[in-house]
C-alpha cells in the first residue's frame, strides 16, 4: 500500500501554522477558534429549534444582523448577550469553565 509522506497530524498542521502553544499567534488563532465554534453552536442550535435569524434576534432582543454576524465569527459577543441568546433564545444554559 503506498503512503502520502506529506501527511501531518492536525496539532502538528496548527503548529506549523500558527506558531506552538503559548505563542502570541497561536494564542491568537486558539482564541479566534473559540469564538467560531460558539457561533457555530448557536446556529446549529437554532436550526435544530427550526428558528431562522429574525426570530432569535426577536426572542433575545437583538437583531438579525447581530445573529448572523455571530454565526459567521465576525462580531465579538458580550457575555450578557450570549447568555440571553442561549437562555431566552434556545432555551437552553451556559456553563463556562477556565484553566488558570
Amino acid at each position: 500500500m503506498k503512503t502520502n509522506k506529506n501527511i501531518t497530524s492536525w496539532d502538528t498542521h496548527i503548529d506549523n501554522k500558527y506558531g506552538k502553544k503559548g505563542t502570541a499567534s497561536r494564542i491568537e488563532f486558539d482564541e479566534s477558534f473559540e469564538t467560531f465554534k460558539i457561533g457555530v453552536l448557536i446556529q446549529e442550535a437554532r436550526k435544530k429549534q427550526h428558528l431562522t435569524q429574525k426570530e432569535l434576534a426577536e426572542k433575545t432582543g437583538t437583531t438579525k444582523n447581530y445573529i448572523s454576524r455571530i454565526e459567521n465569527n465576525a462580531s465579538d459577543i458580550r457575555l450578557s448577550t450570549l447568555i440571553r441568546i442561549i437562555r431566552d433564545g434556545l432555551g437552553g444554559n451556559l456553563s463556562l469553565s477556565f484553566d488558570a
